[in-house]
C-alpha cells in the first residue's frame, strides 16, 4: 500500500495544519471593542461565506500566507450565521459588503480592505 500511495500522491507523513489565532466575531457590540483596540493594535476582520467555494479558496490562501508573527488581532466572521454583524461591519467601517472580504482597522477606521483574490495581495506588514 505504501508504494501505491507514493505513486498516486498519497503521503504517509501528515502535513501539519496551520492554525491561526482567530477570534470569532459574533456580536455587534464587539465592533466597538475592535474600534477601540485598533487605537493601539491593528485589527483584522475576515468575512467568510461558508457556502461559497471562492470564499473557501480565499480563506485557505489567506491562512497559508498569514504570518503568525504579525502583531494584530484576527477576527473571523461567518457572515451567513451572523448577517446582522456583517451588515454592521459595513456601516461602522464605511465599507461596502463583499464576500469574502478582509478589513484592516486602525485608529477606529478601515484603512484598507479587499475582497476575493485581492485579499492575498494586501501587504499586511505595511499596516502593523
Amino acid at each position: 500500500m505504501g508504494l501505491i500511495n507514493k505513486l498516486f500522491g498519497g503521503s504517509e507523513e501528515k502535513k501539519e495544519e496551520k492554525i491561526l489565532p482567530w477570534i470569532n466575531l459574533e456580536h455587534i457590540k464587539s465592533l466597538d471593542v475592535i474600534a477601540e483596540k485598533s487605537k493601539t493594535k491593528t485589527q483584522l476582520i475576515f468575512k467568510h461565506s461558508t457556502r461559497c467555494g471562492i470564499s473557501r479558496m480565499a480563506l485557505n490562501q489567506f491562512v497559508a500566507q498569514y504570518n503568525l508573527d504579525l502583531n494584530a488581532d484576527l477576527y473571523y466572521l461567518d457572515l451567513l450565521n451572523f448577517r446582522d454583524v456583517s451588515n454592521e461591519v459595513g456601516y461602522k467601517f464605511q465599507v461596502m459588503h463583499q464576500s469574502p472580504q478582509l478589513l484592516i482597522i486602525k485608529n477606529g477606521v478601515a484603512v484598507a480592505h479587499a475582497s476575493h483574490g485581492a485579499i492575498n495581495d494586501i501587504n499586511l506588514e505595511k499596516y502593523i
